[in-house]
């Protein structure tokens, strides 16, 4: 594989990544937090509805779960591809 086509896969990974990321950030900052929330919260956890919770900590949360998600991913990316460090 050329330098060209591997940079091209190289980033195309880093670009799905980047894109599942994102899509799983916005499905629980706006969809559970505050689109889907009226239909969360029937459901309790930690004595509030599930709804407010996510509005207030999980979004965060996952946020947080995600900044490590991506790190280790593109870690493993980076081997994969020669450019580790």
């Amino acid at each position: 594989m050329s330098d060209r086509q591997s940079s091209n896969a190289y980033w195309q990974a880093n670009l799905k990544i980047i894109y599942i990321c994102i899509a799983i950030w916005a499905l629980v900052s706006y969809g559970f937090a505050i689109i889907l929330r009226p239909m969360l919260s029937g459901i309790r956890i930690g004595g509030t509805d599930l709804g407010f919770w996510f509005a207030q900590q999980g979004s965060i949360l996952v946020f947080i779960v995600l900044i490590f998600f991506y790190a280790w991913r593109m870690n493993t990316l980076d081997r994969d591809h020669g450019v580790d460090e």
